[in-house]
């Protein structure tokens, strides 16, 4: 147990002297066109921000986001939006060690793998060299393509397209339910005038003089739901 301790502390402590390292050889323009960088990220995808690749683990968010966030901290950076780039920084952690939103994320990564995958297999079927060379590999092909950098690109793009669609669609549903809330809200408040009305019509309100008077017509009511009518004098 001890030796294992001490073997975690040293890896702790080289990588502490390594981080010093690279900060000390860090220029202002480094620090600059990180911030930048950063705030060019698609907003939805909090890999991106963290320059991580969709496989990383979160301890991997966890040692990027302690480097990044070193590097563009406002008090060692001089750019006018360092603060947004390290808040940006802090949100893509925190969604990323959230289990059920790095869930979510790695949902849509698995999505844009598949359409991928299928445009691939439609585009080999018409390549027969391509197709043989699959079929001798046993999916060693497909496998060294998926971690080239041309297929990282085109999944990157398409996990892009997915996350935006899908965002759509959630602020669609949000703003019908909003809608509908304020259709019942609405329905709610007529109905409470249309018993307002009932009761009147059982009960009756007398006025100073013994007039019946029915209630009030609302000077914000737009529909004009009912109308008062004069009352004879005797």
């Amino acid at each position: 147990m001890g030796e294992a301790s001490a073997t975690t502390a040293a890896t702790a402590a080289a990588d502490e002297y390594l981080l010093k390292s690279f900060f000390a050889e860090v220029s202002e323009v480094e620090r600059d066109n990180e911030v930048l960088r950063i705030l060019s990220c698609f907003k939805l995808n909090p890999f991106e921000h963290l320059n991580l690749s969709f496989d990383s683990s979160p301890d991997d968010v966890k040692k990027q986001y302690r480097k990044l966030s070193l590097l563009v901290h406002p008090d060692k950076c001089k750019h006018p939006k360092a603060q947004e780039a390290f808040g940006a920084l802090a949100k893509a952690q925190e969604l990323l060690l959230d289990q059920q939103e790095r869930d979510y994320v790695l949902s849509q990564v698995q999505a844009a793998k598949e359409e991928l995958r299928a445009k691939r297999r439609k585009q080999m079927k018409k390549d027969a060299a391509s197709k043989a060379k699959s079929l001798v590999d046993e999916g060693k092909y497909e496998q060294e393509f998926e971690r080239s950098d041309e297929f990282q690109q085109q999944l990157k793009l398409k996990v892009r397209e997915i996350l935006t669609d899908q965002e759509w669609r959630r602020r669609k549903m949000q703003m019908r339910l909003s809608e509908e809330e304020g259709r019942l809200k609405k329905d709610e408040e007529e109905q409470k005038e249309v018993s307002s009305w009932r009761d009147f019509m059982k009960t009756g309100k007398k006025g100073k003089k013994g007039e019946i008077r029915p209630p009030k017509l609302k000077t914000e009511d737009p529909n004009k739901s009912y109308v008062q009518r004069p009352v004879k004098k005797g």
